[in-house]
């Protein structure tokens, strides 16, 4: 009973998020060394185990307002399945579980690693109550996955550099998964629970996201032709994967705003077809670019 309630408070299809880490490996063009490959894997398997650990403590945080929403008075520290001193030493374990794993990747991911708990521990108790302030937080969050992702190649020894542009998409991406989130709260009526979302309301959450929307498809189509870009990859063909992200972030708006999802972003991401299909097409169309021998 007690493990079952750990595992669902550790949220498993939450870790969809830490894939950012496999980023600078992907596109240092190094997918296919299995050493590094493997190191990924690990720094991917350390990130999850912080991010759990980080849910149990959020859950504790939140216990009590949790049971005002419809949703989250559903979880076992908020329902009572998980007692507060359970849940703590379940973080405890994962904490120390991540971190072990962090430090024997390598100082400079460890050093990602401890600033991303860091923030979150700032969010959980602070930040999130500051409107723009707390999506802001959340889509540097993804930015650090990203940069963790290539200190552990660092820490390998290689001289690997992620593009700006690419952090700025993934900011930007983040950012724009952060807002629709929030505009499906307040349909929902989350700001009974949530007191940031106070100073919110829909119409100007819609704005944020048609113009984080926008930046983010600009921001990737100049990624692609950037000459930076064209010079490191040897080829413009990146351009071709543009069309797969334009249907993949107009999709994922329509299902914010018109059929009412978005609540889980990552719970959307791997539940409607159509988004997977876009998700693994992209992929696909990258690696023949970028792999192509």
């Amino acid at each position: 009973m007690v493990f079952s309630a750990v595992v669902r408070s550790m949220r498993l299809h939450q870790w969809i998020k830490n894939l950012v880490v496999f980023a600078a490996l992907i596109f240092s063009e190094l997918m296919g060394d299995l050493h590094l490959l493997a190191r990924t894997t690990v720094g991917f398997v350390a990130f999850c185990l912080l991010a759990s650990s980080v849910y149990l403590f959020n859950d504790l945080q939140d216990r009590r307002s949790d049971l005002l929403h419809p949703v989250k008075r559903l979880r076992p520290i908020a329902s009572g399945e998980l007692s507060p001193p359970a849940a703590m030493a379940a973080m405890s374990v994962l904490l120390l579980a991540g971190l072990s794993l962090s430090v024997w990747i390598g100082r400079g991911f460890t050093v990602v690693a401890v600033i991303y708990l860091l923030l979150n521990v700032l969010y959980g108790m602070w930040l999130r109550q500051m409107l723009i302030v707390d999506v802001l937080t959340i889509a540097t969050g993804f930015v650090l996955r990203a940069l963790a992702g290539a200190e552990l190649l660092r820490d390998a020894g290689w001289a690997v550099r992620i593009s700006p542009w690419l952090l700025m998409c993934t900011f930007l991406l983040s950012l724009f998964l952060a807002l629709g989130k929030r505009y499906h709260e307040l349909g929902v009526g989350g700001e009974a629970h949530r007191e940031t979302l106070h100073g919110y309301t829909r119409d100007f959450v819609g704005r944020l996201l048609t113009i984080t929307t926008s930046a983010t498809f600009l921001s990737y189509g100049l990624y692609t032709i950037w000459p930076d870009t064209v010079e490191r990859f040897g080829t413009t063909r990146l351009i071709y994967t543009v069309p797969f992200v334009f249907y993949g972030l107009s999709r994922y708006l329509y299902l914010v705003t018109e059929e009412s999802e978005g609540g889980d972003p990552s719970e959307t991401l791997v539940s409607r077809r159509s988004i997977v299909l876009t998700i693994a097409l992209w992929f696909a169309s990258v690696s023949w670019v970028l792999y192509r021998s």
